[in-house]
């Protein structure tokens, strides 16, 4: 059962998470993965709320938004286990399976083609309606340094040479999954 919320009620809860983590789910052909971000934002743009994210070139999750423009973000609301987001963090959708592998339960959307994670239930569905890769000139010299070293490699989890698209997603369903 899912109950459904005014996105921005929550507004504090979904910033405090995303601070530690939470999940940007994709689906293509079948094929549903879960990354773990720390980077993004709840707004409104073009008078919608928005939620955006900021996916790095080498993701395997960044082939999946291009080929389907629909993602949800699934936020720990209460219990959970840490070994989601350690996992969904570190290994990659191009070597494993992570939903199999940490037998997560997936649950129908309201309105998008990618599902819910039941574990993670403050769930947010959206909808990209504007992507832009980000301009690596306009980037500060202390911010390339920090999260764009050119000597590590982009498959590289954490901070790598790989710079960013931003992902715009209009917030077409928000809940809890009870």
């Amino acid at each position: 059962m899912k109950k459904e919320i005014e996105v921005f009620d929550y507004a504090k809860e979904i910033l405090e998470a995303l601070q530690k983590g939470v999940l940007l789910t994709t689906k293509t052909d079948e094929k549903v993965n879960s990354m773990v971000i720390s980077w993004g934002t709840l707004g409104i743009e073009w008078g919608k709320p928005i939620f955006t994210v900021f996916v790095r070139e080498n993701r395997f999750t960044k082939k999946q938004l291009d080929k389907n423009p629909e993602f949800t973000i699934n936020i720990p609301y209460g219990e959970y286990d840490k070994k989601i987001i350690g996992v969904c963090g570190t290994k990659s959708g191009h070597d494993i399976d992570k939903i199999k592998e940490l037998n997560l339960n997936l649950e129908e959307a309201n309105k998008i083609s990618v599902p819910a994670i039941k574990e993670l239930p403050l769930t947010l569905e959206c909808k990209v309606i504007y992507k832009q890769k980000q301009d690596e000139n306009e980037i500060t010299e202390e911010n390339k340094a920090r999260f764009y070293p050119q000597d590590v490699e982009g498959s590289f989890h954490g901070a790598n040479k790989d710079y960013h698209t931003a992902y715009y997603g209009e917030i077409v369903s928000a809940y809890i999954i009870e």
